[in-house]
């Protein structure tokens, strides 16, 4: 499998030092967030050579940017036209640097929008988008998050569109801690679109605390032994927002994935071979 992670866990350092993080660590890509304030500085306002100055520093690192993740939202027609011009910005950022993923959020339902309605309009949306995501061959994909967190609601909205630089990104978390779907039941629905995969474990009071992996709610061995049996190819990022400094978590983290799926992988060659 390939692991990432997002610069959640890593705000205060410069693209260079990301990447030598992940390096140090082991992991195979990164994902950047966009529009935070990261000290990566990747965003819309870069020139055409300072794009080619980041894609070709991760060319010469060997670590995959993976994903760029944004907080556009596609369900208020409020501000549909407003969210369209920033998703083609982002969609041109992510074709320069040779991105292949553009997180979205779906956001919260209007007041006295129904979801019927609101599955609709995203699905319109997104059609408006789609050309331009393939044009720049870059795959925008919706969120399992906020009021979208019930795969069957994100895969409507992706049935509706039908398009395949439309897709999913797989939180795994939200589905299980709003109580919307199990890991099972989240992959069997959204299982025709999941282009990444994101990563994390918690335990649910009055607010959400990130914990490490394997002492939360999330059965992350169930998460590696289905993407496995799909023989997905896509990433696998951590995102762990606000929480340890990075050389704790990042290192630790990356550590119990792997062993999970070297498991999964000697169980399975073992079954083969009986």
């Amino acid at each position: 499998m390939n692991y990432a992670f997002m610069t959640f866990s890593t705000p205060t350092l410069r693209l260079e030092e990301v990447l030598r993080t992940a390096q140090r660590y082991g992991y195979d890509g990164v994902e950047l967030r966009l529009d935070a304030g990261h000290a990566h500085g990747v965003e819309i306002g870069l020139s055409p050579i300072e794009r080619q100055r980041v894609r070709e520093a991760a060319e010469a690192s060997g670590i995959a940017l993976v994903c760029l993740a944004t907080s556009l939202k596609f369900a208020d027609p409020a501000i549909t036209q407003t969210t369209l011009a920033e998703v083609r910005a982002r969609l041109a950022l992510a074709g320069d640097l040779g991105v292949p993923v553009l997180r979205v959020f779906g956001g919260g339902i209007p007041k006295g929008m129904s979801r019927e309605a609101a599955i609709e309009h995203m699905a319109q949306t997104f059609r408006v988008a789609a050309d331009s995501a393939a044009a720049h061959g870059v795959t925008i994909c919706l969120e399992t998050h906020d009021d979208w967190c019930d795969p069957r609601h994100v895969a409507a909205v992706l049935r509706a569109v039908d398009h395949p630089f439309v897709a999913c990104n797989w939180d795994v978390m939200h589905p299980v801690r709003m109580g919307a779907a199990s890991i099972e039941e989240s992959f069997r629905i959204l299982r025709p679109w999941i282009r990444h995969v994101h990563l994390h474990d918690g335990r649910f009071g009055e607010k959400l605390e990130l914990v490490p992996i394997g002492q939360g709610i999330v059965d992350h061995r169930a998460v590696l032994r289905l993407l496995l049996e799909e023989g997905y190819t896509g990433f696998l990022s951590g995102e762990w927002i606000n929480w340890e400094p990075y050389e704790i978590h990042l290192p630790r983290e990356l550590a119990a994935l792997r062993a999970m799926e070297r498991e999964l992988v000697a169980a399975r060659e073992k079954g083969n071979r009986g």
